[in-house]
């Protein structure tokens, strides 16, 4: 936000120079990140932090300089002479949404063009003038942070306001011109027909200032934060009010910013004002919290004087007395007996509700008391570091995937409600006040991030795509929420890159299997078995399941082509999605040397004729099964299809390799394990081919 200079002098008068007292307010924390103009149009551009909404208005500002520089804060003091009652009625309804409202009438105003003093300043700070009643609520907003409104009184049906909830199907014309439709959670400033206002957010066209008014009401309300900021992003709506609305505007404040926004709108359109209209629809109790000087000790690295830590917060507005407060919470403080006069019993003022703990003070004191004054200084460490029980197993998994080519990648822990049912069985977890659609559930599977990125490849020409992501899954059990680590990766493109020899080699099912069996492999891993019951989101024909004694360890092969369409995906992408919680109570592997027999081995080829219904899985468990200890591979060579096979079969030819470590094999020991083999992939339906 842009900030003058010459309007912070207003309120405080350091001795130090525009530019010192800029450098000064960035390392206590108000960012000042440029400057503009020079002399009594100078204006810093500030970068202040959400929570600072203390700090969006010059006044704020001050207090501030007052605090780092030690002077004193003019206080606010607008003057308004009595006028007659104020008698305009005034009900809230809803108090959950609404603590306090403050109102002034004002009879009899002129409107007109502003004086240039305030035009000029408003100008400074990136806003235009409009006419010197609304002028005298931006310069207000600006001034000391306190958002405010007015209304052509006599726009106002029935004579009355009122604060409550929006009403089924209504609906209000903001001053943008925009019809607005309300929903029930919505607060509205109301008449006694029409909501004439979105509380915190904007005022209603019908009630605007024009150049036929004559009367105005002027609103300074305090609402609750939460309410406005859910009423603000459900109608896309983002403006001065809301933003410090909804970040906890001071509640304490309304009567003073009205009063000050009555005495400009005296001062530059004229007029009569009535007395205060003052309705509190519920007290807020001001937080008390107990610092102790050897805490902040503890924590800066640093001994603070105590009477600078007590100098410091009262400069910055908190109530310091020495002593604890009271168990009674929100009651007078009452000062310990026995203290050694190290410990303070701190009241928080209304405009600071970002501060909730003694770390929070902590933290006051040592911006304000200056960083640059804090030694730089490691902290001290006494334990030792501790491996989480997983992070070997975690760091093979990584390894082995950056090894075959995937890059790690980060994706959102939110996406569609639709895309976390389609991608998985569970309940997913939803969120309760979600930044939009779009991501309004947590993650029960991390495949739909990774295939958002797939497609951000890809729609920028980069047709080469292999990611990984491990992180964690989100699903309801009843009425708890399940979190676990999950482990998910993507591959699209070529197996090989083409060269001068030879033409690039698409990606098929079979590459992304060996992936997977290379994971596989880094565990102590046995009966490792395959087969087809994959999810409706794999290509039916082109998937597979990894079984790891009995257990589900993966799923993975090509995506379905119908959920590829609708994500507008123009070339195959295959996807593996494994469940380490299957995995991890598995050992890790660990490598073992086995000299390299120095007798010959022997091979052996058998081509079969199998039904289609035969997979390799069962003809390998078979073989397996007869026990040779020589056996040392079993591999399939060769499948064909058609010719003059018979629908529905094919031919198989199968490898065998025999090796002892211990003496060369004898032929007839050769042939009779051949004859077991062949027997064996018989008794599944295979006939022998000559």
């Amino acid at each position: 936000m842009k900030i003058s200079a010459e309007w912070i002098r207003d309120f405080v008068s350091p001795t130090a120079t525009n530019r010192e007292v800029a450098e000064a307010l960035t390392v206590s924390g108000i960012a000042i990140e440029g400057y503009f103009g020079q002399g009594a149009d100078e204006t810093w551009e500030a970068e202040i932090t959400t929570n600072r909404v203390d700090a969006m208005n010059h006044y704020g500002v001050a207090r501030e300089v007052s605090a780092i520089y030690d002077v004193d804060l003019k206080p606010l003091a607008a003057t308004v002479a009595a006028g007659a009652p104020g008698d305009f009625p005034i009900t809230i309804e809803a108090a959950d949404g609404c603590s306090r409202y403050t109102a002034r009438v004002v009879r009899g105003v002129k409107i007109g063009p502003s004086p240039a003093k305030i035009a000029h300043r408003l100008e400074l700070v990136d806003q235009r003038s409009i006419n010197n009643v609304a002028d005298a609520s931006n310069y207000v907003l600006n001034e000391i942070g306190q958002p405010t409104h007015a209304f052509d009184l006599d726009t106002l049906e029935g004579g009355k306001i009122i604060v409550r909830r929006a009403r089924a199907g209504e609906t209000i014309t903001t001053l943008d011109g925009v019809e607005r439709k309300l929903a029930p959670e919505d607060i509205v400033i109301a008449d006694a027909v029409k909501p004439v206002g979105i509380a915190g957010v904007m005022g209603g066209e019908a009630t605007m200032i024009t150049d036929a008014t004559k009367n105005v009401l002027i609103e300074s309300a305090w609402f609750d934060p939460v309410s406005i900021r859910r009423t603000a992003r459900r109608l896309g709506m983002h403006t001065d009010a809301s933003h410090r609305y909804e970040r906890g505007a001071d509640c304490g404040i309304t009567q003073a910013a009205c009063a000050r926004v009555v005495e400009l709108i005296l001062a530059t359109a004229g007029g009569a004002a009535s007395d205060e209209i003052d309705v509190i629809g519920r007290t807020l109790a001001q937080p008390q919290i107990t610092l102790a000087a050897s805490e902040v000790k503890r924590i800066l690295g640093v001994e603070v004087p105590v009477n600078e830590i007590a100098r410091i917060l009262r400069r910055l507005g908190f109530t310091v007395e020495q002593g604890a407060p009271s168990k009674s919470e929100g009651g007078p403080f009452k000062p310990s007996v026995g203290l050694s006069g190290e410990q303070f019993a701190v009241t928080v003022p209304t405009w600071r509700l970002d501060v909730e703990r003694e770390i929070d003070l902590i933290e006051e004191v040592a911006r304000i008391y200056s960083y640059l004054k804090i030694p730089d200084t490691l902290p001290s460490f006494s334990g030792g570091v501790v491996e989480l029980p997983n992070a070997r197993k975690q760091a093979a998994l990584r390894g082995r995937l950056l090894a075959l080519g995937y890059n790690e990648s980060l994706t959102s822990t939110f996406i569609p409600q639709e895309e976390a049912k389609a991608f998985a069985a569970s309940e997913p977890v939803r969120i309760a006040n979600p930044l939009s659609e779009e991501a309004s559930t947590m993650r029960t599977t991390l495949v739909p991030g990774l295939l958002q990125q797939v497609a951000y490849n890809l729609n920028r020409g980069n047709d080469e795509v292999r990611l990984f992501e491990s992180g964690h899954v989100y699903a309801m059990q009843g009425e708890q929420v399940d979190e676990h680590g999950a482990l998910a990766f993507v591959a699209t493109g070529s197996s090989a890159e083409a060269t001068v020899h030879a033409k690039a080699t698409p990606l098929t099912f079979f590459h992304l299997k060996g992936d997977v069996e290379q994971l596989i492999a880094a565990f102590a891993a046995a009966n490792v078995a395959y087969d087809r019951q994959v999810p409706a989101w794999l290509h039916p024909g082109r998937s597979a399941r990894a079984v790891v004694e009995g257990k589900t360890v993966a799923v993975f092969g090509q995506l379905h082509p119908e959920v590829a369409a609708q994500r507008k995906l123009k070339q195959d992408v295959f996807v593996a999605e494994v469940y380490i919680e299957a995995l991890f109570p598995l050992t890790l592997r660990e490598p073992a040397y086995t000299p390299i027999s120095k007798y010959p081995a022997v091979e052996r080829d058998f081509s079969f004729v199998l039904a289609d219904g035969v997979e390799f899985a069962s003809i390998q468990a078979k073989i397996e099964g007869l026990k040779i200890a020589e056996l040392i591979a079993v591999i399939p060579a060769e499948v064909f299809r058609g010719g003059s096979l018979a629908k529905g079969t094919y031919s198989f030819l199968l490898r065998v390799r025999f090796q002892s470590a211990a003496r060369t094999l004898r032929d007839d020991e050769v042939a009779a394990w051949s004859q077991q083999i062949v027997k064996a992939v018989e008794s599944l339906g295979g006939t022998l081919r000559s």
